[in-house]
């Protein structure tokens, strides 16, 4: 026994002297690596002259890889071909620019990686590496800065790119529509200001734009805008401001499409509230038609009776200035029946009305049949409103705190274009809540300039409320829900009681908008009183 309890203790000594030892020889990982890479040469060397080359070679000290690089690099001025990068989805000790475009003489190239360049293994960034050569003697070495605004929400967009344009012997307005910029830069994805580095002495249009296409032209239909009236003189110490903002697209009707067997939808680009639609084709006796907008889309819907047998119609468009003449082609589809829904379920606000929206146009109600009553089962008086545009009969009501109401009608109470009715008996009901489950805000203005359109928006800048101020300094929102909302004001200078955009080639720049600092949550039950003081 003894001899075998020494020959255990052994054996478990040794296991345990070798557990040891593999622990010793496990690494502990150390501390994480947060150099970024370093740049140990450049070929040619940054900042080079009279450069004749088509490559160029950046050497650093560690792997790295090119992230983003799409949205990251900004050469500046952009070349019409673009140069082949060196690793792309994968690593390397050097980045290689392969330059595939005709460089123009005595001009100065910048390449701006932005944050693209992190090493392989930790993704260290090397910031904002700038690559600067010049194909002539000299590098020019000017600059132009300034600061990134939104016209109408509080923070810009990012990843904004701002352009100058050489106000030479070929310089006009539209050049900004079809040819690429002198120089250009880009605020990248966390930068309000820009500085447009390596530029040569001159007079510029200077602009910016949310280039959603990345081809550094501007798009009116998709992209920001936003520009500098006149022009502007390098060198020179200002700091310039630029405010971006969607113009509205200039108006243009696209071709009609059927829908139903007597609907068709006009889609357009741009305001379409003057816009007119005039059958030129012949059309059977008592021909008559009804325009409905679609309330979620940029469409018109053109409604006609009676149907008729023809292969095509010629149909002209009108809007202020534009007229257009679009071919349409008919088809066999089936024919809508009136179809009634409500706009809102459950509670409403009591600055809201009860609202139904037929899919066919109406063309009469009966009120007769129409009976409204609370939870206590007594009439309740309403008036009708008809908004033909949309196709809505809306049913103002003095409503009472902590209601349910109901709405029976009977069939027949709705008439359409097509003399369709409701066949079935029609229940909708709604509530209101207590008072108490809102919170109400009284906005006091300093520094008033009349009239104003003051607002409450969502953290995206969608209007929520809006009052319309045309003299007093206070204006209350009331009954409002809580949450988080923001505060701001429309210098209503044209006084059309709308927020008006601005326009490129007309150079106008957008009614100026004014926020406030952020207010406290509305809660319920509880009233807030907002100093709001607009600046000069």
């Amino acid at each position: 026994m003894r001899l075998h309890s020494i020959r255990l203790l052994f054996c478990i000594s040794t296991i345990l002297v070798l557990v040891g030892c593999a622990n010793r020889g496990n690494p502990s990982g150390g501390d994480i690596d947060t150099d970024p890479p370093i740049i140990e040469r450049a070929v040619p060397e940054n900042f080079s002259t009279n450069f004749k080359g088509d490559e160029i070679r950046i050497y650093f000290n560690e792997y790295i890889k090119i992230k983003n690089v799409q949205k990251q690099l900004i050469i500046s001025p952009p070349m019409d071909t673009n140069p082949v990068i060196y690793p792309l989805g994968g690593a390397s000790e050097y980045i290689s620019i392969k330059i595939k475009d005709t460089l123009e003489e005595n001009t100065t190239y910048a390449f701006n990686f932005g944050q693209s360049i992190v090493d392989n293994n930790e993704e260290n960034p090397y910031p904002y590496y700038r690559y600067v050569f010049s194909t002539g003697d000299t590098i020019d070495s000017l600059s132009v800065k300034g600061v990134m605004l939104d016209a109408l929400k509080q923070q810009p967009d990012t990843f904004i790119s701002v352009m100058l344009y050489e106000a030479d012997s070929t310089y006009s307005d539209s050049i900004v529509y079809k040819e690429k910029p002198r120089y250009i830069t880009n605020t990248l994805d966390s930068l309000t200001t820009f500085s447009i580095e390596n530029v040569k002495a001159g007079t510029y249009k200077l602009l910016a734009l949310k280039d959603k296409n990345s081809n550094y032209t501007f798009d009116q239909k998709n992209d920001k805008i936003g520009f500098l009236e006149g022009f502007i003189t390098v060198p020179k110490d200002t700091i310039y401001t630029l405010k971006l903002f969607n113009e509205t697209v200039n108006f243009k009707a696209e071709r009609p499409k059927q829908e139903g067997e007597t609907k068709i939808i006009f889609p357009y680009q741009g305001d379409f509230e003057n816009m007119r639609i005039k059958i030129l084709s012949e059309t059977p006796e008592g021909y008559q038609s009804r325009i409905v907008k679609n309330p979620t889309t940029d469409t018109l819907n053109y409604w006609y009776k009676p149907s008729f047998e023809a292969d095509s119609a010629l149909f002209l468009v009108t809007n202020k200035e534009y007229v257009d003449t679009l071919t349409h082609r008919y088809r066999n589809l089936e024919a809508d029946s009136l179809e009634i829904k409500k706009i809102v379920s459950g509670s409403i606000n009591f600055d809201e009305d009860f609202t139904l929206e037929g899919n066919t146009p109406f063309v009469n109600i009966d009120t007769t049949k129409i009976k409204l009553v609370d939870a206590d089962t007594l009439n309740i008086p309403f008036r009708v409103e008809y908004d033909s545009l949309l196709n809505r009969y809306t049913f103002p009501v003095e409503k009472q705190e902590g209601k349910q109401y109901k709405f029976t009608m009977l069939p027949g109470t709705f008439q359409d274009f097509y003399q369709g009715t409701n066949k079935d008996t029609l229940v909708f009901g709604f509530r209101t809540k207590q008072k108490s489950e809102y919170g109400n805000i009284r906005v006091n203005i300093r520094n008033a300039k009349f009239p104003l359109i003051v607002q409450l928006v969502d953290k995206d800048g969608e209007v929520q409320y809006e009052r319309y101020a045309t003299d007093s300094p206070v204006v209350d929102f009331t009954n409002i829900p809580p949450r988080q909302y923001w505060l701001r004001a429309i210098f209503d200078a044209n006084e059309n009681g709308k927020y008006d955009t601005g326009n490129y080639l007309l150079d106008i720049q957008p009614e100026r908008v004014s926020y406030a600092p952020k207010m406290d949550e509305v809660r319920a039950n509880f009233d807030q009183i907002i100093e709001f003081t607009l600046l000069e």
